[in-house]
């Protein structure tokens, strides 16, 4: 597997090895030792998986307390995955980092706690999969508004399909420090 840094502290892409043939493919989606020996040692509880079409935009969620490490991968379909670093001291605070994602190169993409997150379908439909390090939980979830200016996102859609939520999430300035995960490098 081969693993890329990214400008953002502990968000790394990660290329799984495909085995294919006429037959199809085979791929290893999660191994906890292999993941341990890149510097991965997230403990996952919770697996989750979303339905979208084109244009859906889910995000830009965190959560705090109980904030979630995530391990994100396309099973059918693409999108544009985004993290932007929200941890409080963070030498990148307010910095984003966005991927494409899916079922054709088979990226993964590691988003550490404290960093809130969000996708865009490119694809008609998507299944989106995510592994979490800590559970759900409705009291500590925040949104971080998907075009606050002060980030700047190109997302690829001019008119994305919104949740209440997502239409409602906060400008990064506006966040409470309290809501913000400290920076530990």
């Amino acid at each position: 597997m081969e693993v890329s840094k990214t400008p953002i502290d502990g968000v790394l892409v990660i290329e799984p090895k495909v085995f294919g043939d006429h037959r199809g493919y085979f791929t290893e989606l999660w191994n906890q030792s292999r993941y341990t020996k890149i510097g991965l040692f997230e403990q996952f509880v919770q697996d989750n998986l979303s339905y979208s079409r084109k244009g859906v935009l889910r995000g830009l969620h965190f959560q705090n307390p109980n904030p979630q490490g995530k391990l994100v991968y396309v099973l059918q379909g693409e999108v544009f995955d985004v993290a932007v670093d929200i941890r409080l001291g963070s030498p990148t605070f307010g910095q984003w980092y966005g991927v494409t994602l899916s079922a054709e190169n088979h990226r993964q993409f590691y988003i550490p706690p404290g960093l809130a997150h969000g996708f865009c379908v490119t694809s008609d439909e998507a299944l989106f999969a995510y592994k979490c390090s800590d559970h759900y939980n409705p009291e500590a979830e925040g949104t971080l508004l998907w075009d606050d200016p002060d980030i700047g996102i190109p997302w690829p859609t001019e008119a994305p399909q919104l949740a209440d939520k997502d239409r409602q999430g906060m400008r990064l300035r506006d966040l409470p420090q309290d809501r913000l995960v400290p920076y530990r490098p």
